[in-house]
């Protein structure tokens, strides 16, 4: 039964993954066909990561009182609705206004999710967890690539929609093994959830450099997500559908990253996992900032998301570890939102600076924002766990 569960959340982190990167792989199309500033993209960026952000908040205070899998099928049902509705629109400011049930749906059943996994499951398990998010953030650009060389993009929305409903069907179903799994054996201990204000979580010893440490990495992850098929197209002179399918590559990388971290997490921990990650980040980055090929460039954006992909299953996993099991589902809520509100202030900043200094600025962007994580990643408890 347990195996099965673990297979059902699984298929609840590729539901994650699948809204993740449309929006940013659509948007050299969107912004075309309505005639709009490529900066625009931030009004549906700042409304989807502001709603996600505030259902992190309360991530704990949901998830303690209705239960993760109940959670994870209003979720994944919501933002499949939504991606439908999505199709339809005819208004980039429709867009914007469906943003607000992908951000809400996204926001807590990430938070559950992990902190589920993380409490019953070990780190290889962690790293397949999010290697499934790599699955469905990988898919939806392709699927988009594909409409958009014979449709428009509502088409590619639409096919999407479709993997997104049949996973939440799936979600519905498996309610009944949640229920059975309430008192699942192996966690790491017996305490009891406890449900902390923020100003009681970010008391904890370590709290606030962890979540320095989650802005910047999710800064990293969504300047990839938002500006790097953008960047591709602008800078790279790549046509919108082939830019689309090249920036495939950083999604396959992320996958492929957190694969292989979960095959050998038994004999490599953690930390080392998280520090190989930031070596891959430095060659992504020095690809991509040189004045190479077009290839190069994709070659970057592919070893970006090898370097991102073990940095955020690893860090889920540790987060018990370091501060304990009672506080760390407030932890982790407190912590999708340090990650939510890096999703929400980079592409806004990032589309202030290209305005000023062109799209070649990008990887430029990404390695300040590199340094930065390194830098929280040094004055974190991280270095000093044995895990």
């Amino acid at each position: 039964m347990f195996t099965l569960l673990l297979a059902v959340i699984y298929i609840g982190f590729v539901s994650l993954g699948v809204p993740d990167s449309l929006f940013g792989a659509a948007w050299p199309a969107v912004y075309r066909a309505f005639g709009l500033p490529v900066s625009y993209s931030s009004f549906f960026t700042f409304t989807m990561t502001s709603c996600t952000l505030t259902s992190s908040f309360f991530s704990a205070k949901l998830i303690n009182r209705f239960g993760v899998g109940k959670i994870a099928a209003v979720s994944t049902a919501m933002t499949g609705l939504a991606l439908l509705l999505a199709s339809f629109a005819h208004s980039f400011w429709v867009l914007v206004a469906i943003a607000v049930p992908l951000g809400f749906g996204a926001g807590a059943i990430d938070a559950g999710l992990n902190n589920y996994v993380a409490l019953h499951y070990k780190a290889r398990q962690m790293n397949f967890l999010h290697c499934f998010y790599g699955i469905g953030i990988s898919l939806t650009p392709y699927l988009l690539s594909f409409a958009l060389r014979g449709g428009t993009w509502q088409d590619g929305y639409r096919a999407v929609s479709y993997v997104q409903l049949g996973i939440s069907a799936i979600m519905i179903a498996a309610l009944p093994l949640w229920a059975k799994a309430s008192k699942r054996e192996g966690a790491l201990s017996g305490e009891a959830p406890v449900t902390l204000t923020i100003k009681q979580t970010v008391s904890i010893k370590g709290v606030p450099i962890m979540l320095a440490i989650f802005f910047f990495e999710c800064a990293l992850e969504s300047t990839c997500v938002a500006w790097g098929t953008t960047y591709l197209a602008e800078n790279r002179g790549l046509s919108a559908d082939f830019a689309a399918g090249m920036t495939t590559f950083y999604f396959i990388g992320l996958a492929l990253a957190r694969f292989i971290s979960g095959l050998i997490s038994g004999k490599v921990s953690s930390k080392k996992l998280l520090i190989i990650g930031q070596v891959v980040l430095f060659l992504a980055a020095t690809l991509m900032i040189l004045p190479l090929k077009t290839e190069f460039a994709v070659a970057g954006l592919f070893l970006a998301g090898f370097g991102i992909g073990p940095l955020y299953p690893n860090l889920m996993h540790l987060t018990p570890r370091i501060f304990g099991v009672a506080p760390s589902q407030s932890i982790m809520g407190l912590q999708m939102s340090a990650a939510s509100f890096g999703y929400l202030v980079t592409p806004i900043s990032f589309s202030v600076i290209q305005q000023w200094l062109g799209m070649r600025i990008f990887p430029v962007f990404f390695a300040i924002l590199l340094c930065l994580f390194v830098i929280s990643f040094c004055f974190s408890d991280i270095k000093k766990s044995a895990h």
